[in-house]
């Protein structure tokens, strides 16, 4: 049962302290749930995938998931449906709650004292602290449980070129008829799923 006050005191630390949202937390996250031995570090990785596939925001959804497999993982008595779903709203919450509060209270403050010299000097700080952290969490995702989980050499580069792929057509306009278009993020992951499929589902 420890599992789920460490899930709690964890994602209180996330809610209070994950500025920048979801991908700027990252970092923090993996450090808070891979260190302990909650997860591993290819079932990290995995998780920011379904989270980046599934509705919501990352650190909320990461949130849910990992609530839900961590008892399992660390007690097999905690194996079941319930205990999983009760980690899951207990990990959601604690990481929901601290920033809702401090969200709903730095709102009304930022708009009384909008003009306040202070407070744009305190935001042009944070503008790239948060730019940073997102940054960090690109870094740590680039790792070998993403690009090489098999050790084989010819599927890091087939990894490699998928990510340069997406990148590409996520970041750099396609000239369409005459006109610019962007691919839909949505589309990029559907076509990345059917790449790999292709790639490494079909022997």
């Amino acid at each position: 049962m420890q599992i789920y006050f460490q899930l709690i005191w964890a994602y209180l630390k996330i809610g209070i302290f994950g500025f920048g949202g979801g991908y700027a937390m990252l970092s923090l996250v993996e450090k808070s749930v891979v260190q302990p031995g909650w997860i591993s570090e290819t079932m990290f990785t995995d998780i920011v995938a379904i989270s980046q596939m599934t509705p919501g925001p990352i650190g909320i959804n990461s949130a849910t998931y990992i609530g839900f497999v961590a008892p399992g993982s660390v007690d097999t008595a905690l194996n079941g449906v319930g205990w999983g779903l009760l980690g899951s709203c207990l990990a959601t919450l604690a990481v929901v709650v601290p920033s809702f509060l401090l969200v709903l209270y730095s709102s009304h403050f930022i708009r009384r004292h909008s003009e306040s010299g202070a407070i744009k000097a305190v935001f042009a700080g944070l503008r790239p602290v948060v730019v940073g952290l997102i940054a960090s969490a690109a870094i740590m995702l680039m790792n070998a449980a993403n690009f090489n989980p098999n050790g084989i050499d010819w599927q890091l580069w087939v990894n490699i070129a998928i990510c340069a792929i997406a990148f590409c057509l996520a970041f750099f306009p396609i000239k369409i008829w005459g006109k610019k278009f962007k691919m839909h993020p949505i589309l990029i992951i559907i076509l990345a799923g059917v790449a790999g499929y292709l790639i490494y589902g079909i022997n």
